[in-house]
């Protein structure tokens, strides 16, 4: 059912924000949720009309996801939605993992038991979410249980990196879960290590291993699923390779 233009008050913080702002934050949030799956072609006009405003902030909200990734530009075809590209997404991975990895270091001392509780209480809820495997439920809540062990990080600059690397990875990594379930259910008691560790004071090094190599994890068994897919696609009929 068509919908009437957006409002202010259905954008973020929409008195403080310009028009392209707002584009920005909407656009991008259709795309974090996949209401706009990889490859949607994004219609400037369309999304102005939807938003009340004319194509220019549009066009400016556009620009600044295409240099964040999310967005790709091409001439005589005009902008879509990002496809999942395996090299792209295997650096933003390895990013990720290392600048996570520091980042809850860092926060680690500055966690509370409320902070603890919060990310175990999210922790469970991942567990128990594995029985109706909704990958995007399961992205938002391992993004939620990140989130709240480097919220408290002194450094806001790394904060700042690590939100963004997510959002680059941010229309890939639901399609992650669904090509390695099991990652899933591996993911939640690696969860319980991190926590075991911050809790019982570990030196920062150890946690700080211990969350890159729960991301690295993920990165490695996608790899594996992909790489066993096109071994077992070039396979003959007879069980022999071309």
């Amino acid at each position: 059912m068509a919908r009437g233009p957006v409002t202010e008050a259905e954008t973020p913080a929409a008195p403080s924000l310009s028009k392209s702002q707002r584009a920005y934050h909407w656009i991008r949030q259709q795309i974090l949720t996949q209401e706009f799956a990889p490859g949607y072609r994004l219609k400037l006009a369309g999304i102005a009309a939807e938003l009340g405003m004319s194509v220019v902030p549009v066009r400016e909200a556009i620009r600044q996801l295409e240099a964040e990734g999310l967005v790709t530009f091409e001439r005589n075809v005009g902008a879509h939605v990002s496809m999942v590209d395996d090299t792209h997404y295997r650096h933003s991975m390895q990013a990720l993992a290392i600048l996570e990895g520091a980042t809850t270091a860092l926060a680690a001392g500055h966690l509370t038991a409320d902070d603890l509780r919060r990310a175990r209480e999210t922790n469970t809820r991942i567990v128990e979410s594995l029985d109706s495997f909704d990958p995007h439920t399961l992205t938002a809540l391992n993004r939620e249980f990140h989130s709240i062990l480097f919220a408290p990080c002194p450094n806001p600059r790394m904060s700042e990196l690590v939100t963004a690397e997510w959002a680059r990875l941010g229309n890939l990594r639901d399609s992650t879960f669904s090509f390695v379930p099991h990652r899933a259910q591996e993911s939640a008691r690696e969860h319980e290590n991190i926590l075991r560790l911050i809790e019982t004071g570990a030196p920062p090094v150890q946690i700080e291993r211990a969350s890159r190599q729960h991301r690295m994890a993920t990165l490695e068994a996608y790899l594996a699923h992909k790489y066993s897919d096109d071994a077992g696609s070039a396979r003959t009929p007879t069980g022999g390779t071309p």
